[in-house]
């Protein structure tokens, strides 16, 4: 009998791993990911088919990007630039491999089994572990169980996958051609990065959405300022639609959908429906052993990831939260210490979010929406790149720096980015909140010069009423 077993083996469900191998357990870990020579490929989707892939792509269309449209000003000329898909494609594979033999390397030196194959639960502390190919099967006993299977796209009634013109979220990083024409069902994170993909390679990109406006889920101001520059791009949006159906007629894709109280129909060359995800928990439960779920198929669990049954955790997608990553692994981190009998908690209000589109978005915190709902007093200060020298110097200005304070306490509530290489600044905003710093704090912080995180410093002096890089009302 094992001490852990991870069901799982993705960012949560491997980071769990290891840390439970750390403190002194010992661990197995079953996962049902396959290359494409049906070898293990343990990573989950973030590794297979979801973060590192599409990140690979987006890096890779923005260089071309740049090459076609900003080289020249740096007095960079090309003859002819042209994309090879075939090998952008096959980089993408190979950072793929690369983490993907990283993970089994770790699993390795920490001495964690690994079984290949799909997970089931027959009993509390007992899991059948089918073979891939289902020709055989073993049973495995453990002390304690850790649920991270992660979640799989969400289909959509009316837009069946044929995975050949009509895909999913996986299907869309594989196209072995540029679609000239590529229509998207959904506009959140996922929809919006492949359609910035795929439109810098030269497609024709139209987002479709059931409700108006873009990214609800962001600071209202950022959204906003979102959805212009994407405009500016070339990405087209149609909002407020009702999809009625697609249909493939000589390998072209006739979207039929609803706008306005008027039906209409639009022609693309692939579809990607890319409306969200579920968790992962069909056929886990072949018997009830006492794990609620909820209409939705998430894992009832408490503030510490605990299931009704004390010796079953979950995590990471398949629990309530956002569908990140990191979050993930921050569970997983505390699951392994609180079974090995240590205090361990993972800090939920404060989970950044990151956008990886150009610009990129970030964001951790409340909203200045919630802050009004909420009828919470506060301070807004902003600070924008095209004022900041190292962002004037790579040619990369667009966007801003908000910082939301309270306005008695002056502790910084929200921070929300939109601009270069956010994504790796969130993280400065991250610990300030998590250390409840104020954004006098931030002010009395040296920054180095000359660097795009100075415009988190400078919209901290702006909460102030001081910004010294840019002009305001009032100064104090």
């Amino acid at each position: 009998m094992f001490d852990v077993l991870v069901i799982g083996a993705g960012p949560g469900g491997y980071v769990a791993a290891i840390r439970a191998a750390q403190l002194g357990l010992q661990v197995a870990c079953v996962d049902a990911w396959c290359d494409e020579n049906k070898q293990p490929s343990p990573g989950g989707t973030c590794l297979n088919v979801g973060c590192i892939p599409s990140k690979a792509l987006i890096e890779s269309s923005e260089l071309y990007h740049k090459a076609q449209h900003e080289f020249t000003m740096h007095g960079i000329h090309f003859e002819q630039v042209k994309v090879d898909l075939h090998k952008m494609l096959a980089r993408k594979d190979q950072v793929v491999r690369e983490l993907t033999q990283g993970v089994s390397a770790l699993f390795a030196a920490n001495k964690i089994k690994f079984f290949h194959g799909h997970a089931s639960f027959l009993q509390q502390h007992q899991v059948k572990v089918t073979s891939i190919n289902g020709n055989s099967s073993e049973l495995l006993e453990a002390k304690n169980i850790i649920i991270a299977t992660g979640s799989t796209p969400s289909p959509l009634a009316s837009v069946p996958f044929d995975h050949q013109h009509i895909v999913d979220s996986t299907g869309a990083l594989a196209f072995t051609e540029v679609p000239k024409r590529l229509g998207i069902i959904g506009a959140g994170v996922i929809a919006l990065e492949l359609g910035s993909v795929w439109q810098r390679l030269g497609a024709e990109v139209t987002l479709y959405k059931t409700r108006p406006g873009l990214l609800p889920e962001a600071d209202e101001s950022i959204a906003k300022e979102a959805t212009k520059y994407f405009q500016q791009q070339g990405l087209q949006f149609k909002t407020g639609v009702n999809i009625k159906e697609v249909k493939v007629i000589d390998g072209e894709c006739d979207l039929r959908f609803e706008m306005n109280n008027q039906e209409q129909l639009d022609r693309h060359d692939k579809i990607i429906v890319a409306i969200g995800r579920r968790p992962n928990t069909e056929n886990l439960f072949k018997n009830d052993i006492g794990v609620q779920l909820d209409a939705k198929g998430f894992i009832q669990v408490d503030e510490f990831c605990q299931t009704q049954v004390n010796t079953i955790f979950a995590i990471g997608d398949v629990v309530r939260g956002p569908m990140l990553a990191h979050k993930a692994e921050e569970e997983g981190v505390m699951v392994a210490e609180r079974i090995a009998g240590e205090h361990a908690l993972a800090v939920l209000k404060t989970v950044p979010a990151v956008i990886y589109t150009d610009p990129e978005i970030a964001w951790v915190g409340q909203t200045e929406q919630q802050l009004k709902q909420a009828n919470i007093p506060y301070r807004v200060g902003s600070f924008p790149f095209n004022a900041n020298g190292r962002a004037r110097a790579i040619n990369n200005t667009k966007g801003l720096i908000k910082i939301l304070a309270h306005e008695h306490t002056d502790r910084i509530l929200g921070v929300h980015m939109i601009g270069p290489q956010v994504s790796e600044l969130i993280a400065q905003a991250k610990i300030a909140m998590d250390f409840q710093a104020s954004s006098e704090d931030l002010c009395l912080t040296m920054f180095a010069h000359p660097t795009l995180s100075e415009a988190f410093h400078e919209a901290a002096f702006s909460v102030q009423g001081r910004a010294i890089h840019a002009v305001q009302k009032k100064a104090r």
